[in-house]
């Protein structure tokens, strides 16, 4: 009974991630295929419409908005639509930890977290938790917030997408040689994961 039990659980840790994976990706195509087809129906009849052509404007869209965002017209009048809905109490927040969150994953923008460190905060040199520095200058903030002498740390929490940041001495933080990705990647799997496939694949050449 003990084999059968071993074996389940092994294969439910290998078809969990993928069957998450299809099912999250089938979502997203079903969901723009019904808002966006609708809308590509009203262009071109029925008969011209073929299965899929709500999925392929949806790629166009996001394609022509990243392309016009690089023409300074368009990238001003998108900065001015920001503006005005950050001015909106609970739809700025919103906005901007999802944008936050957006750009994490964005390769082309300079990340927040630019330092990985173990901060004592517990008194103990011998427990660190690990984190990001996300500010080492308070001048733009008000007075006692931080100072010269401190740093903002992110402490990201374990298996899902929060955490807390702390303002915390320079003294108190040991920094760590090791990339953001392959950090945030230990931080959230509980130390299970510590580097990409593609870093690890490089590490054993």
């Amino acid at each position: 009974m003990k084999k059968i039990s071993k074996y389940f659980v092994q294969g439910l840790v290998a078809i969990l991630p993928v069957v998450l994976t299809v099912y999250v990706l089938c979502w997203l195509i079903t969901t723009t295929e019904t808002v966006l087809g609708s809308a590509v129906k009203l262009v071109v009849s029925d008969r011209l419409y073929v299965p899929g052509m709500g999925v392929a404007a949806g790629v166009l869209i996001i394609l022509g908005l990243g392309l016009s965002l690089n023409l300074w017209v368009f990238s001003r009048l998108f900065a001015i639509g920001e503006e005005w809905v950050e001015k909106v109490p609970l739809v700025k927040f919103l906005y901007s930890s999802l944008k936050d969150l957006a750009q994490f994953f964005d390769s082309t923008k300079k990340k927040g977290f630019n330092k990985v460190v173990m901060a004592d905060v517990l008194g103990n040199k011998d427990v660190g938790l690990i984190g990001f520095v996300t500010r080492e200058e308070f001048s733009d903030l008000p007075e006692h917030v931080g100072d010269g002498d401190k740093v903002a740390v992110y402490l990201p929490m374990s298996y899902q997408m929060g955490g807390f940041t702390i303002i915390i001495p320079k003294s108190k933080v040991r920094y760590v040689d090791m990339s953001i990705e392959d950090a945030m990647r230990f931080a959230l799997t509980a130390g299970v994961s510590t580097k990409s496939k593609e870093g690890a694949a490089n590490s054993t050449k």
